[in-house]
């Protein structure tokens, strides 16, 4: 309100509106008030306009000393209070000044007059709060409606390229080799493969359409799909997971360690002359870590990074907490917020 653009036409329109209403209930001649019409008038703007000004000049200094962010009640007290003692203390300026001045009345001719004036700007005072609380909560409203379309949008999106980036020709092409392979050489070992793989999809399929699940049923998921990337590379891939058991109850986005793991390995060389070293850790700061050594691939294959904005957009919306990128000549590192349940 105080910082809209049409407030000024507010202030005039609210400034007409009053001085009709005391001109129609007769105020001035029931309180015996001795004033040119013109100078009542102008009381009335200077009031109504001052009390718009000196709030609008007063926000910026109360959220810096009660931030809105940490708590809206307290700041909208603050911020009323602020602007009641200020508007008064002006109006109180206004009318000595219209009284004592540019008429001679008395201090004790000027009382009722003061104390309408107060009772005015007191309620001018209350109606701009009001209407500005009125506008703040709408726009508060819009924009929750709004970032529930964007994570609804954003969150069928993940979903749509987690199953891709599973269920996909090259993933199931490659698997399935691995335990062709496996079955010709080790039947016990092939039922191992056949059970981890399928614990892969029961996760993805149960939780697909989830905002947040708990580290610990990630970490049960992650431990079979890292079983099929070792049976996959052998020795050109190595993946450490250090996880805090205090950490097991934090909350993170599904699939998101999986996504971070397997956009590593798509940029980057995969053989046992050089090994890909994939690091996953908390740091004991309500993260986890995902850092890996880099050699990138001369030709890496189509990748349209939607995976990492996935993530990236989705912490945004669910908690208002970023995720943190760091690329280096050695390294490439992300971190990823861990939610607390409340």
């Amino acid at each position: 309100m105080f910082t809209h653009r049409y407030r000024y036409w507010f202030a005039l329109l609210l400034s007409l509106y009053t001085y009709a209403n005391t001109e129609f209930c007769r105020l001035y001649y029931h309180f015996n008030i001795q004033i040119d019409w013109y100078y009542a008038l102008a009381t009335i703007v200077a009031i109504t306009f001052l009390v718009l000004e000196i709030n609008r000049l007063a926000e910026p200094l109360v959220r810096k000393i009660f931030p809105l962010e940490k708590n809206k009640i307290r700041y909208k007290i603050a911020f009323f209070i602020t602007g009641s003692i200020s508007a008064t203390t002006l109006t109180i300026i206004i009318v000595l000044i219209v009284g004592m001045i540019l008429h001679p009345f008395s201090l004790k001719d000027n009382y009722i007059p003061l104390k309408l004036n107060i009772t005015y700007c007191w309620l001018a005072n209350l109606l701009y709060h009001l209407v500005n609380a009125i506008i703040f909560y709408f726009k508060e409203y819009k924009n929750s409606a709004l970032e529930a379309e964007q994570l609804k949008s954003i969150t069928a999106q993940a979903e749509l390229q987690l199953i891709k980036s599973q269920i996909n020709p090259h993933f199931l092409f490659n698997n399935l080799n691995v335990l062709a392979a496996l079955i010709m050489k080790d039947n016990k070992e092939a039922n191992r493969f056949i059970e981890e793989f399928s614990k892969v999809y029961r996760y993805i399929l149960s939780n697909h359409n989830k905002e947040l699940v708990e580290l610990k049923e990630e970490l049960d998921f992650i431990k079979p799909y890292i079983f099929l990337l070792e049976k996959r590379f052998a020795e050109g891939l190595q993946i450490k997971v250090t996880i805090a058991e205090n950490q097991y109850g934090k909350l993170i986005i599904p699939a998101s360690l999986q996504m971070l793991i397997e956009n590593a390995i798509k940029h980057n060389v995969v053989s046992r002359n050089k090994p890909l070293v994939i690091d996953v850790h908390t740091n004991g700061s309500n993260t986890i870590v995902v850092s890996n050594n880099l050699q990138q691939k001369q030709t890496v294959e189509n990748s349209t990074g939607i995976g990492l904005q996935n993530i990236i957009k989705r912490y945004q919306l669910v908690s208002n907490r970023s995720v943190a990128i760091d690329a280096n000549e050695n390294n490439f590192t992300v971190t990823l917020p861990l939610i607390n349940m409340n």
